[in-house]
């Protein structure tokens, strides 16, 4: 096996007072790249074949699971949050509780570089991971070389609501059985790929069969789901990031406008913005859209 294969073994660190899995792919002395899984994603769906092309340019790719889903810690003794409750709040202007925060997410992977004895690290975080990298990239700005958020949003209100075929798949329970977790996986793809790219049905199959067998949390998607809510604006701390940006976001994502993309590149100083035309609100199951996104962090993050 060389330096760059693609195979790799998954390992665990205590870090910020819980055990976090991870991988790391490619050459131990190349520049770290750490990549943050979005909402009830695990760290497997930054698919091998993605994270080959950067070991192959010389990155080391660092994979981790976020609190709450695959193989790192799960809260389930916090209970499941109601959603429904947690959106009346919301809308009423009231203070959000929840089990934790997106800033304890960003703790964590900082914590992981921690473990790793990294100093500093490129970030690249989608959807929810987008958001976590922001908050990192505010409250660890020593620990960010650069930033790249993908289809994420900064927490500011008032932009056009999700789809409402989109905003339903947030609602829906995740199923637990195999074949159902499976189906659902296809037909949430079908409402959030957009336009541009068809999407093979076959490699999403496979792709929740993966995640499926290696373990799911549904309890913890909705306590993700719940510090996603809870998170207020952090468009004033980015107008003061001296991170060096790229904002990437789909021209069809039906879940999160087009329009915060364009919001986040205008907040932060100097940041890059790069709209895929056709793309929705997916990425690692559309892999025509793969060697744009990375051409653009390879020549962000030199």
């Amino acid at each position: 096996m060389n330096k760059h294969d693609k195979k790799t073994d998954q390992a665990f660190v205590q870090a910020n007072g819980i055990q976090i899995a991870y991988d790391i792919l490619g050459d131990p002395d190349a520049s770290s790249l750490l990549l943050i899984s979005g909402l009830g994603s695990q760290m497997i769906n930054w698919h091998e074949d993605f994270c080959a092309e950067f070991t192959a340019r010389g990155y080391r790719v660092i994979r981790f699971d976020n609190r709450d889903v695959g193989l790192s810690t799960t809260f389930d003794d916090a209970g499941i949050p109601d959603i429904s409750h947690l959106t009346r709040a919301h809308n009423q202007g009231e203070t959000l509780h929840t089990p934790y925060t997106l800033r304890d997410m960003a703790d964590d992977a900082a914590g992981l570089l921690d473990a790793l004895k990294i100093d500093s690290a490129h970030i690249l975080g989608s959807s929810m991971g987008g958001r976590i990298a922001q908050i990192m990239a505010i409250h660890y700005p020593n620990r960010v070389r650069t930033l790249t958020s993908v289809m994420a949003t900064m927490g500011e209100p008032g932009y056009q609501p999700p789809k409402p075929e989109a905003y339903e798949l947030l609602s829906r329970p995740v199923p637990t059985g195999r074949r159902s977790y499976i189906e659902s996986s296809v037909f949430m793809h079908r409402i959030l790929s957009g336009t541009g790219f068809p999407i093979d049905e076959a490699f999403i199959r496979e792709r929740a069969e993966a995640a499926f067998d290696r373990g799911l949390n549904p309890g913890g998607t909705t306590r993700q789901l719940a510090a996603l809510m809870a998170e207020g604006s952090s468009k004033d701390e980015l107008g003061k990031l001296k991170a060096p940006t790229l904002v990437i976001h789909g021209s069809d994502d039906p879940l999160i406008p087009v329009e915060c993309a364009r919001d986040i590149a205008d907040t932060i100083p100097g940041a890059q913005l790069l709209i895929i035309q056709g793309m929705g609100h997916s990425l690692m199951d559309i892999p025509q859209a793969w060697p744009q996104v990375i051409d653009a962090v390879t020549l962000h993050a030199t």
